[in-house]
């Protein structure tokens, strides 16, 4: 697929950058490079490859899942501007 100065003021447009005349000829040239190797990766057989997310086959450490209430309630709230009875107080938004 071969990328023209028009399409590369379109790309520029919706992208919202601004490319000089004299630059759509060079990103012209440069975008049909990028194209053309993505061409030929398509004509590569997958089948069979299963999907990774990393070169190194690795499982995430599991930690349980506990729910727990923090046990610090006194120190929490000494960070908020107010609070009441063990909750923070804050202003009322629905009238």
């Amino acid at each position: 697929m071969s990328i023209d100065k028009d399409t590369v003021g379109k790309i520029a447009r919706l992208a919202r950058i601004r490319v000089s005349e004299e630059d759509k000829e060079t990103l012209a040239g440069e975008l049909s490079g990028i194209l053309a190797m993505v061409e030929k990766l398509n004509a590569v057989d997958t089948k069979g490859v299963a999907p990774l997310t990393s070169v190194v086959q690795m499982k995430l450490p599991m930690r349980a899942d506990v729910v727990t209430d923090g046990g610090i309630p006194e120190k929490i709230l000494q960070n908020a501007p107010e609070h009441s009875a063990g909750f923070f107080v804050v202003p009322k938004v629905v009238e």
